[in-house]
């Protein structure tokens, strides 16, 4: 069953998503090489700590960290530990939130440094499938038009999207239903109702 989720409860997700979006901001900028990916995790769970909330990832079915981080070629669920980065790295960092009961979950790709050009069409790409997506959260809409607007865009640069990985629909669970793959057809899949709230995660490979 998908879950509507009221205004009332729309606002305390936006406030979890606030806290998400500042502890991203304050992550990206530690991005750099020499860094470790057990520092960043440190830093992050010290300052959603601090705002109140709780890392949503931490001893989830076993997870050990507050984020994930996945280096390069590694797509997601990272374990943060000892990996150093390196000048031309990217790392996807995944960052979960939960503050008074509910969830925020998002995830960006950050270079290390300057990185090479098909890397960087690759962030491009993934980020204005995003955008893409994101715009076809209308009620009247079909999940199947999220994952069409994904896998469109992503296909006509060249990039090819994971299959296996999908978004979800989110709220006082990380994980809720309906699954949001990144491939579809228009017109199909559960229809798009005013109060339902999905993380829509575009995981794209080179190639």
């Amino acid at each position: 069953m998908i879950i509507r989720k009221t205004d009332d409860q729309i606002e305390k997700m936006a406030a979890a998503g606030a806290v998400h979006a500042r502890c991203m901001k304050m992550l990206a900028a530690k991005v750099r090489p020499g860094v470790t990916t057990a520092e960043l995790d440190e830093v992050a769970e010290k300052f959603i700590r601090s705002q109140g909330g709780v890392p949503t990832f931490k001893g989830f079915r076993g997870f050990p960290g507050s984020i994930c981080a996945s280096p390069n070629s590694m797509v997601v669920h990272g374990i943060p530990g000892p990996y150093t980065l390196e000048k031309g790295d990217i790392l996807s960092v995944d960052i979960g939130v939960t503050l008074d009961g509910w969830v925020a979950d998002g995830a960006s790709t950050i270079p290390v440094g300057p990185i090479d050009e098909t890397t960087q069409k690759l962030l491009t790409v993934t980020k204005e499938s995003l955008d893409l997506a994101a715009a076809q959260m209308v009620p009247g809409n079909r999940v199947g038009d999220i994952g069409h607007a994904v896998q469109s865009h992503v296909e006509a640069a060249g990039f090819s999207i994971i299959r296996t990985l999908v978004g979800h629909g989110v709220g006082q669970n990380m994980h809720e239903e309906p699954q949001i793959p990144n491939y579809g057809t228009p017109g199909r899949g559960p229809e798009i109702e005013e109060g339902m709230v999905f993380a829509i995660e575009p995981m794209v490979n080179v190639g």
